[in-house]
């Protein structure tokens, strides 16, 4: 029998299209399929060792904080169809709201623990001015420890807009169907609640009203936050 991230592929492979995944139940199909997912199927296994064993000192030395390590990703694979890849997070790393525009997206957290707060846009039409904050609805702001159940966002629900902030070193592992494709028009996007003072905290759309709204506006993140693209240590997948 082929090995896991094989069998994870191939099931990618005949359960998405370039428009999104090609039926509800091959969605079901991948996402059982990454409920099973284990550090040592990735080439993970030491990285959980040392989260198993997490104190939350060993970046301090000689009483001073050491600069972390930045962010990685570990690219699998990528076709017009869908993408797989990891991110590593180091604890207090963040990474930053951003959107995922026309895309659905399976995560499942490999190690370690992280906060996720997750937004979708309470009205879909696209302002004139892209700088123009717009209406949000709080979908999740929870905190996710491994082993925990594999979440999915679609373009229009589920959080499609989200934040992560790492509590230990963590890795979550991220199917995206289609990919991030500027030729497509999917730029990912970034955003930040908005410092106006004058946005209202009740709007009304289609008719429903909704309370405790969020405003979001783009902005760009600092120039600190880098993602390096790290080594995929695990088994090799077949094309």
């Amino acid at each position: 029998m082929p090995y896991y991230i094989q069998r994870l592929y191939n099931t990618c492979r005949a359960s998405f299209s370039p428009n999104g995944p090609v039926s509800e139940e091959a969605l079901e199909r991948v996402r059982a399929m990454l409920e099973k997912m284990k550090p040592s199927d990735v080439g993970l296994e030491q990285e959980a060792q040392v989260v198993r064993n997490w104190s939350g000192s060993v970046y301090e030395q000689n009483g001073s904080l050491q600069s972390l390590p930045s962010i990685k990703y570990l690219h699998l694979h990528e076709s017009e169809s869908f993408s797989m890849g990891i991110f590593c997070m180091p604890p207090s790393s963040i990474i930053p709201l951003h959107n995922h525009p026309g895309m659905t997206v399976l995560s499942r957290l490999i190690y370690g623990s992280l906060y996720v707060k997750s937004y979708d846009w309470l009205d879909l039409t696209e302002p004139e001015d892209p700088l123009q904050a717009r209406p949000a609805k709080l979908v999740r702001g929870t905190e996710m420890i491994a082993p925990c159940a594999t979440t999915i966002l679609y373009p229009t629900s589920g959080g499609n807009i989200h934040c992560f902030m790492a509590r230990t070193p963590c890795a979550f592992f991220d199917i995206l169907s289609p990919p991030y494709s500027s030729g497509h028009g999917r730029h990912c996007t970034y955003f930040r609640r908005s410092p106006r003072r004058d946005l209202p905290g009740d709007i009304e759309v289609n008719g429903v009203t909704f309370s405790e709204v969020t405003w979001l506006e783009e902005f760009q993140p600092p120039d600190n936050f880098v993602i390096q693209r790290g080594l995929y240590k695990g088994p090799v997948i077949r094309i």
